[in-house]
């Protein structure tokens, strides 16, 4: 088997791994989200969703994408067997989470307290926003994730967010059997997230210790110094995944406060099973990031090209498939599993998949141009194609419901796929000190395990 064949089927390896842990996570997840939406009902389903989404939001906002600078800038000294460096790259990972996690909680709390009202929480509900923005201390934490997929250790991964669905099942069954009110559901939910963090956490830090990687460790020391570009690239990472953020938890929330909970709650239930049925496709995008990573420090940009038209071509087949299924089934599975109340977001389930087929068609633009440590040209096209897309999102609500966000959806999605490949192409037409490099990072990286 050839060395680009050995590395697609590793990918696709590492993704078959996360997929049994996304299958159960996405069966478990539905679990919940039935309980909630039946013990509820809709308008209360519709708070708890604003207030999840609300959370969220916020942490994506804030939150540095540390596991990518792990990935980019800890490839390297791993391979080399530079521990001093590589404990420098950990390092500058956990300030960066440690800093996005308590801006993330100052503004949850003081943002449910003085604008809950513009999105239609009562008194009452406020506070309980305020106590739920807590768990952004634990979304915006990404090291450990970052280390284990360095560490090539997909199968721990492949748990962590089947732990936080479980654990919101269990907290979820146990809300609806005591028909508590909404704050019980909203500590069932939060209580998901806090245990994969620590879930997690505790894996990677066990494997650094079993690599010898924690031998004169300490928070305190370099950050930045001698990482050329780091923090370039951080805020850049951190940029492309605040706006982002337009495309999945600011969509609800401006759905909520235009059309109120009960559409939020259709919205956010179709592109929880649109997100779903598109999630087996997603996950090469985990197992891709490490791959392209160290074929960029050993093989060069030539092999991650390969890569990424054979991930692109399996990511069109998958993409046709999620359209045939949704027309064929959507309406009977969501009155399945979430009732006949809300078999009114089959439709716009619809236009979410279509949306999600092209993000899939798209799949490995954005991880080859951050891999080519290009994260701000991919930052400049979702700044336009986001902003295009929140001015428009506004007014089609107001004037097409809930089509009118999917339709916004589409367009957007379109318009990324476009600008990415536009840009990569641009990207490898042209020098770069990254190709000027190739020959000696390789030369170094085969020298350090003995070719």
């Amino acid at each position: 088997m050839s060395k680009q064949r050995s590395v697609f089927a590793h990918v696709l390896s590492n993704a078959g791994t996360l997929l049994g842990g996304r299958t159960v996570n996405a069966l478990v997840s539905l679990g919940y989200l039935a309980l909630s939406a039946r013990g509820l009902g809709l308008a209360q389903m519709g708070v708890l969703t604003l207030i999840t989404a609300f959370a969220q939001f916020l942490g994506d906002v804030v939150k540095f994408q540390s596991w990518q600078t792990v990935l980019q800038y800890g490839a390297e000294p791993l391979l080399k067997h530079d521990r001093t460096e590589f404990q420098q790259v950990v390092r500058l990972s956990l300030v960066l989470d440690l800093g996005s996690g308590l801006v993330g909680v100052i503004l949850g709390i003081g943002g449910a307290l003085l604008f809950g009202s513009i999105l239609g929480w009562s008194s009452e509900v406020a506070p309980l926003a305020a106590l739920y923005s807590l768990t952004i201390a634990v979304m915006t934490s990404a090291t450990s994730v970052g280390l284990l997929r360095l560490f090539d250790k997909f199968r721990y991964l492949a748990g962590e967010q089947a732990v936080s669905s479980t654990v919101r099942l269990a907290g979820t069954g146990l809300a609806f059997l005591l028909n508590a009110p909404l704050w019980g559901y909203l500590l069932a939910w939060a209580a998901g997230p806090i245990a994969s963090f620590c879930y997690v956490g505790t894996i990677a830090w066990r494997e650094m210790g079993r690599r010898d990687l924690l031998r004169g460790f300490s928070l305190f020391g370099p950050v930045g110094e001698g990482l050329p570009g780091v923090w370039k690239f951080a805020w850049a990472t951190n940029f492309s995944s605040t706006l982002d953020v337009a495309f999945t938890h600011l969509i609800t929330l401006m759905v909520g406060g235009l059309l109120g909970p009960a559409q939020a709650a259709l919205w956010r239930i179709g592109r929880q099973v649109a997100d779903g049925m598109a999630k087996p496709a997603r996950l090469l995008i985990p197992a891709l990031y490490p791959e392209l990573a160290k074929l960029r420090v050993t093989e060069g940009e030539g092999a991650m090209r390969k890569l990424a038209i054979q991930i692109s071509l399996l990511g069109g087949a998958v993409a046709g498939a999620l359209l045939l299924l949704s027309a064929l089934a959507g309406k009977p599975l969501l009155a399945l599993v979430m009732g006949k109340a809300y078999v009114g977001a089959a439709g716009i389930m619809t236009w979410q998949v279509a949306a999600a087929a092209i993000g899939i068609l798209a799949l490995p633009l954005e991880p080859m141009l951050v891999s080519m440590r290009a994260a701000g040209a991919a930052l400049r096209v979702r700044i336009v194609v986001s902003s295009l897309f929140l001015l428009a999102l506004v007014p089609l609500i107001r004037t097409m419901g809930l089509s009118g966000a999917g339709l916004a959806l589409i367009g957007a999605a379109l318009a990324m796929a476009t600008g990415m490949f536009l840009t990569l192409r641009a990207q490898l037409g042209r020098p770069s000190v990254l190709r000027d490099n190739e020959p000696s990072c390789a030369k170094d990286a085969n020298d350090a395990k003995g070719v």
